[in-house]
């Protein structure tokens, strides 16, 4: 009887484990098995190639440049997020009159549909009828009236302020409920000692929250991986190969060029870097802890 309370959880869980297991599980199974194949994508007709699906998109100068702008992307969007996010966290930490307001405020951008977002930022950016553009020629700057979408030297910094204000919100909520956390006592005992805003921002609220930036660092890098919808939408991959991601590049291979083999690798080199990128993150906090 004992026994039979403590398995029935487990038998509970089991069928969503043995279904999700085996959706996520075949879905990379065959991915990897199509890597090595000649396939359209479509019809049954697979040819055996090797790794001339792998070489083919390691060599292409497109691969390249999509995993250099999702590299940068990766590394300006975290951190970005991160720093803005904490201080907000930090300054709605203080109980003040509508912080409720602004917490709202701050995270509404988190649950916008990208199709809404992106539309919106269209317009904000145009070059001729742009709100930002406008309000630079009305205040005299003229000069940094440019093409934010349609310039390669602007429009990947586009994309990232588009997507750091979209997730900043769920960056800062996340530092404000590790900061709750915190006991209080520690920060009135900093206080005593004659620690100021920055020695104990430093000192005792970065060190304790260490393990929420490792898990808002992790989310980035599976994030910065998986962007496609604000790309697509905004750019396109474009002007050029100027906003040229890796889901966008594995995009055009799969359904512009019905080349289903070449997009099943960059799908599984996409999850290796994914894999990569996460040990070396565990290994970096892990060896964090113990400094």
């Amino acid at each position: 009887m004992k026994f039979g309370n403590k398995a029935t959880p487990y038998l509970l869980l089991l069928p969503i484990f043995l279904v999700s297991g085996f959706i996520l599980y075949y879905c990379i199974g065959y991915t990897f098995f199509t890597s090595f194949h000649e396939w359209d994508g479509i019809s049954s007709d697979m040819a055996f190639v090797g790794l001339e699906n792998y070489i083919d998109t390691l060599t292409d100068p497109t691969f390249r440049i999509a995993l250099k702008n999702t590299l940068i992307f990766f590394a300006v969007t975290v951190f970005m997020q991160a720093v803005i996010g904490l201080l907000l966290a930090v300054l709605l930490k203080e109980r003040f009159h509508g912080n409720i307001v602004f917490k709202g405020i701050y995270f509404l951008p988190v649950i916008m549909a990208p199709v809404v977002l992106a539309t919106i930022f269209r317009m904000i950016l145009d070059t001729n009828i742009g709100a930002l553009n406008i309000m630079l020629r009305a205040v005299g700057l003229d000069k940094l009236a440019v093409s934010w979408l349609g310039d390669p030297k602007f429009a990947l910094f586009s994309i990232i302020c588009v997507n750091i204000y979209n997730w900043m919100g769920f960056s800062m909520m996340t530092y404000f409920a590790g900061l709750m956390a915190i006991d209080e006592q520690i920060y009135e005992s900093a206080k005593l000692d004659g620690a100021g805003f920055f020695r104990t921002l430093y000192s005792i609220t970065l060190p304790m929250l260490k393990g929420t930036t490792a898990s808002l660092v992790m989310l980035g890098i599976v994030g910065s991986l998986k962007t496609f919808d604000i790309v697509f939408l905004m750019t396109g991959g474009g002007p050029g190969r100027s906003t040229e991601f890796l889901t966008t590049f594995l995009f055009r291979k799969s359904l512009d060029e019905y080349n289903g083999g070449q997009a099943s690798a960059i799908g599984i080199i996409i999850l290796a870097i994914a894999l990569v990128m996460a040990v070396i993150q565990n290994r970096g906090y892990e060896k964090s802890q113990f400094e």
